[in-house]
């Protein structure tokens, strides 16, 4: 449920930071009139993200074991490679987000209505796809059989309409790079569990082999059903008989992804003085 959480809040906080500023600049601009194609492609990129969700859940329940197992491990997979990316671009362009919308907005209203649906669409269209399709691998993942997934990721996108909101009257002023920074490097850890079930997925799809090959088995000390067992499941995707290409995947990936992601904050130099400019015609003054 923690995960799913997560994911909610992020994407969710993404998507309406996002609308917040739109909002916020045709208001300010005074093209309230533009508001209203705005919000079309927003509803439009909610629907399609339902529907993708939808698809995703019952237009598998169909297939034969093996191609569902085949087809949830290639997604989950697919998922981790776009969380990865949104979490590393996300990091890099969370201070300059505002006035990247701007400049998309600028060129909408000179182009016209379609262009304003367009530019909703797509800035929220992207977290909703990502969401659905993460939300699901990782459900998957989970093993829960409950409805807790899918509240946990309405409890993320509901605190994320809140804190948007909030934004948008001006009464909450975060540093949102070390925010995305933090629930970014926890979605890693999330992410790695997601990895190493798609994995054991393709392996039982018989796609991959060493479906037997076991790293080691700790279900009598952690006892999948047992609270803990539960919740690590759950906040991790712990598996306490992962395979040895699972192990492996998993390890690899976490020690990458999360080096590369914490890498450039630890070797990050106190800022210094640019080097001055050579005056106009090269001379330079003593």
């Amino acid at each position: 449920m923690f995960g799913n959480y997560l994911i909610g809040l992020r994407e969710g906080l993404e998507a309406s930071l996002v609308v917040c500023i739109l909002v916020a600049y045709l208001v300010k601009t005074g093209n309230r009139a533009a508001l209203r194609p705005v919000w079309l492609g927003i509803g439009i990129a909610c629907g399609l993200s339902l529907t993708f969700g939808a698809l995703l859940e019952f237009g598998t329940q169909e297939l034969t074991f093996q191609a569902q197992e085949l087809l949830g491990g290639s997604l989950s997979i697919i998922s981790v490679g776009l969380v990865t990316w949104m979490v590393f671009w996300m990091k890099r362009t969370a201070r300059h987000l505002k006035a990247e919308l701007h400049g998309r907005l600028d060129s909408a209203l000179a182009m016209g209505t379609g262009a304003l649906v367009a530019t909703a669409f797509l800035a929220v269209g992207r977290e909703g796809l990502e969401t659905a399709l993460f939300v699901w691998a990782s459900v998957r993942a989970s093993g829960e059989g409950s409805s807790a997934p899918l509240i946990g990721v309405l409890l993320g996108i509901a605190t994320a309409i809140v804190l948007g909101w909030l934004f948008y009257r001006g009464a909450l002023k975060i540093n949102l790079a070390k925010f995305f920074k933090w629930t970014g490097g926890m979605l890693v850890v999330v992410a790695a569990g997601v990895l190493a079930y798609g994995v054991h997925d393709l392996q039982e799809a018989e796609f991959l082999g060493g479906l037997n090959d076991k790293a080691f088995d700790i279900s009598s000390v952690i006892a999948p059903d047992s609270w803990y067992g539960v919740l690590l499941k759950g906040v991790f995707n712990f598996q306490p008989d992962p395979t040895v290409f699972q192990l492996v995947v998993w390890s690899l990936y976490l020690a990458l992804v999360l080096t590369l992601f914490l890498l450039p904050a630890r070797l990050r130099t106190p800022a210094q003085a640019p080097a001055p400019a050579a005056p106009v015609g090269g001379r330079t003054e003593d």
